[in-house]
């Protein structure tokens, strides 16, 4: 019986802590790129994109296919082993096998090899792109659930204040230092405090909503992340200017490389085109037999015509047997100008994608220096609240004397903490703006999201 206790206790301790456990932002990362249904559909198109380079491989082999019939004739026919035309009632078989190969396709084939190994390269940039998406969005649901939480203790610490404050109002009221009207905006204060508090815990709750949304979780209510001490810290990126930033964008981020390998794509469609304008060259050979249940006919010393019944089937076989071989050249005239159509179409995909290319660059530009402009902008955001904060202390410090000796009303003082309470909450905002903003441009500058 002991031992049967002792399991249960365990197996309790077991799952009270796997229902408390605390998602790290780099276990949060991974678990998203495994399990994020878009991510999914990427690695299906390189599965896909796999399939058409067996294609283009496929293009260099031989072709080869066997064929057999049997059909029943009745009435006039020809004979096939005879070839001519016989009125009767016979079965044939016959069977053959057919091997071609392309031995000059306009470079056709080889083009669509190569353009097949291109379009695997910027499937798998695609894919690299899709989990550096996630990644980002991960990450800004992430630090926007660490700032619901301090949200939600910077409110609940208000509201205590406030609980203190409207006990000390009540003594004030009693002994007849103030009036009883205070003694209402208190607790009218402490009721609007109570809702700040709930208003925070449901943005908590939707914030994990949405992480475990991400992560194709389904108990949302359990999920928490760990509470990660994120502190204000100068980056060695920041050190770098927008030029050496985003000279190293260009060489870390897939975005132009996706580009750049569809413009390669893009040629090799326009070497695939012309390729149909040259002549092409194929070699064949067939191997082919016969047999037949009709009856032969032939004639004896005396010239006389007699019906003999059908020969071995296997003798047959083997002494209608063919092969036949050699080279079939096509060289393309007119084709109702489809093939130059074909080509100038590429050439107008093609021109589309080094627009594309060039399209990137700008963007890639504009986003390096909208995200360092950015991250200049959040710390002296995060500074200016910080120096706010300072002020609103000492205000609402000063405050609560103040109305502790009687020289301040109620209204007076919940506004100087309303005061302080944005200020705190403003401090918190701006840290995790931040933060946020430093990890996108060290992203650009190729660090991970989780850090190195």
């Amino acid at each position: 019986m002991k031992q049967y206790t002792t399991l249960f206790i365990l197996l309790i301790s077991i799952f009270a802590q796997a229902q408390e456990k605390k998602w790290t932002l780099k276990e949060c990362v991974d678990y998203a790129i495994e399990k994020n249904i878009s991510i999914q559909q990427s690695k299906l198109d390189i599965e896909s994109i796999a399939i058409e380079r067996k294609d283009a491989i496929g293009n260099f082999l031989p072709t080869a296919n066997a064929s057999a019939s049997h059909s029943w004739n009745i009435g006039l026919n020809i004979n096939p082993i005879t070839n001519l035309a016989e009125t009767q009632t016979f079965q044939n078989t016959s069977m053959g096998v057919n091997v071609g190969v392309d031995i000059y396709k306009g470079m056709q084939n080889q083009n669509r090899l190569r353009r097949a190994n291109l379009t695997k390269i910027a499937g798998q940039y695609q894919l690299t792109k899709m989990k550096d998406d996630v990644s980002l969005n991960v990450a800004n649901a992430y630090l926007q659930i660490l700032f619901n939480k301090e949200n939600v203790k910077v409110q609940k610490e208000q509201l205590a204040n406030n609980n203190k404050q409207k006990n000390r109002t009540k003594e004030l009221v009693d002994a007849g230092s103030v009036a009883r009207g205070d003694l209402l905006d208190m607790t009218a204060t402490v009721a609007t405090s109570e809702q700040a508090v709930v208003n925070a815990e449901n943005a908590l709750l939707i914030s994990k909503l949405s992480l475990a949304q991400l992560l194709q979780l389904d108990d949302f209510k359990n999920f928490d992340v760990a509470e990660n001490d994120y502190s204000i810290a100068q980056s060695e990126v920041m050190l770098q200017s927008p030029d050496a930033i985003y000279n190293k964008a260009k060489e870390e981020r897939v975005e132009l490389k996706i580009a750049r390998a569809n413009l390669e794509v893009a040629q090799k469609d326009i070497e695939i085109a012309k390729g149909a304008l040259q002549p092409s060259l194929s070699g064949f050979y067939s191997f082919s037999s016969r047999a037949t249940n009709s009856d032969r006919y032939t004639s004896d010393g005396n010239g006389n015509i007699v019906v003999k019944g059908p020969d071995a089937i296997f003798n047959q076989f083997s002494d209608n047997k063919g092969n036949a071989f050699g080279l079939q050249l096509n060289i393309p005239i007119l084709n109702g100008f489809s093939v130059r159509n074909n080509i100038e179409h590429s050439k107008i995909a093609f021109k589309r994608s080094q627009i594309a290319v060039s399209q990137q660059e700008l963007d890639l530009e504009r986003n390096v220096y909208t995200a360092f402009t950015d991250v200049n902008g959040a710390l002296n955001a995060y500074d200016a609240a910080v120096t706010a904060l300072e002020a609103r202390t000492e205000s609402f410090n000063y405050a609560q004397e103040k109305f502790n000796v009687g020289l301040m009303n109620a209204f007076d003082l919940n506004q100087a903490q309303l005061l302080f309470a944005n200020a705190e909450s403003e401090v918190i905002r701006t840290k995790y703006d931040y933060i946020f903003r430093v990890k996108v441009v060290e992203f650009y500058f190729g660090i991970p999201i989780t850090g190195r």
